[in-house]
């Protein structure tokens, strides 16, 4: 399955971080807490690497706790702050301005030490299309300024945005990078909606999913669609009985594998499925 999506903007937005970076004090980056990895932009990894990082795990709701657990401690051990947030519902987004403050201590200290002790901060925030970068800023700045969609792609220009006093954030339009060399992380970032729906085939990005939970959490599968998980079965024979199973049925009795195959996808990225966390640290991974 050959994913590639890179609209024109997102060279233009690169360009945009570049030319910013040097008047940031810090970089936030909003990462998929269900897949951590596939949607840390390795080209955001190369931009940012000399600033202080705040990575933002969101939607923990949709993650599996002990996955977000393991991941926080990850990019703790490197130097990162970190933050868990649900941005929809406001969990764990009041803790931002700390955490910057944090973050940053040693230089406010500085600032301090010079006189210059309440001096804005100012944040770039970062993010992959549709990881919840603007429902996140709207709730940290407690404003609607930042076009908030479950779609990818929504947020087109920069836009500065006032937490409080001494903080501003520069929201960011999402930026995918041009190649997936890894098409496990394409997949992923597919799976959860971060790449449009109309480049890629639904029916065969579900069975790749099934075939995911299949392995990691099969009970899930068992208990919302009445399917049992077998070590030879493919995720097409696993959509195929979800859809019957469901009552999906056409003439001649074949099951609308297409109809299965978005009720799954939408179901999963909602959260009705369960909680899921598809990918863990490299290291703990392979003990």
């Amino acid at each position: 399955m050959n994913i590639q999506w890179y609209p024109g903007h997102m060279t233009k937005t690169r360009r945009m971080i570049q030319a910013q970076l040097g008047s940031m004090d810090a970089v936030c980056e909003i990462l998929d807490a269900r897949i951590p990895r596939s949607s840390q932009n390795p080209d955001i990894q190369e931009l940012t690497r000399e600033k202080p990082k705040l990575v933002v795990l969101s939607r923990v709701d949709l993650a599996d706790p002990e996955g977000t657990r393991r991941w926080g401690a990850y990019f703790r051990a490197r130097g990162f702050g970190v933050l868990e947030v649900n941005a929809k519902a406001g969990q764990g987004t009041g803790r931002f301005p700390a955490a910057v403050r944090e973050l940053l201590s040693e230089k406010l200290a500085a600032y301090a030490a010079k006189g210059q002790a309440g001096r804005t901060i100012r944040v770039m925030v970062l993010g992959i299309p549709n990881v919840g970068k603007s429902t996140f800023i709207n709730r940290v700045s407690g404003r609607k300024t930042a076009k908030a969609e479950d779609r990818p792609g929504v947020t087109r220009s920069k836009q500065w945005i006032p937490v409080d006093r001494t903080l501003e954030l520069l929201d960011t339009p999402g930026m995918l990078w041009p190649k997936f060399d890894d098409p496990q992380a394409g997949l992923h970032l597919a799976c959860t909606g971060a790449v449009k729906d109309e480049v890629l085939d639904q029916e065969e990005l579900s069975c790749h999913l099934l075939e995911l939970l299949a392995r990691q959490y099969p009970a899930a599968l068992q208990d919302r669609y009445k399917v049992s998980c077998g070590p030879g079965d493919t995720g097409y024979a696993l959509l195929e009985q979800a859809g019957r199973r469901r009552g999906f049925l056409v003439r001649g009795g074949e099951v609308d594998t297409g109809r299965m195959a978005r009720i799954l996808l939408d179901e999963f990225r909602s959260g009705k499925l369960g909680r899921f966390t598809l990918e863990l640290p490299e290291e703990e991974c392979d003990g």
